[in-house]
């Protein structure tokens, strides 16, 4: 069984005489981390071989895209691909860990924002900008990652870099004291 407890391997399911190598698609549930699903592919399919093409936060959900024996080879080249994301924002709280999974520090009324106030700052972030990224990011600092530091309340020096989001658009916004939106981006 994997440490998420939704997995489960039969011991006639693999012949252990064959060398199992591909691509895995998982839809990574919320609390496990990238390198908990790692783990529980090397445990299903009894193999060492086994990487992702980029971190997902612990909190999020979706595509994980695993590379098994001889496809590891692939994972540089599936990692550097272009990604698609959906994001939910809710203004007018803020959390210590900058999500939803923080305790709230603050709140303040947000119901002056509109859909066509946050659309219209869009067009600011496409394209190729530099980004400081956030304390609660999968990059690494000294052997660690970054969310795991806020997660303990240390805050580091971060290096901008250049990142190329190539789609940003608003999908849904929800007025009110703390209005959401949802955004779709490409990146």
């Amino acid at each position: 069984m994997c440490a998420t407890g939704r997995y489960r391997r039969s011991a006639d399911t693999l012949n252990r005489d064959v060398a199992i190598s591909g691509i895995l698609v998982l839809d990574k549930p919320a609390g496990a981390t990238s390198h908990d699903m790692v783990d529980c592919i090397r445990h299903l399919f009894q193999t060492r071989r086994v990487g992702h093409t980029g971190t997902l936060d612990p909190d999020a959900t979706g595509v994980l895209v695993l590379c098994v024996g001889q496809a590891t080879r692939l994972a540089e080249y599936l990692a550097s691909a272009s990604k698609h994301y959906r994001a939910e924002i809710v203004f007018g709280v803020r959390t210590d860990s900058m999500d939803g999974s923080g305790a709230v520090l603050e709140e303040r009324d947000a119901s002056h924002l509109s859909a066509q106030a946050v659309s219209s700052l869009l067009s600011a972030f496409r394209g190729k900008i530099l980004q400081t990224p956030p304390m609660v990011s999968a990059r690494h600092h000294q052997g660690r990652r970054l969310y795991e530091l806020a997660r303990e309340g240390v805050t580091v020096e971060r290096e901008p870099r250049q990142v190329e989001i190539s789609e940003l658009e608003l999908a849904r916004f929800t007025a009110g004291a703390s209005p959401s939106a949802t955004l779709e981006v490409t990146c």
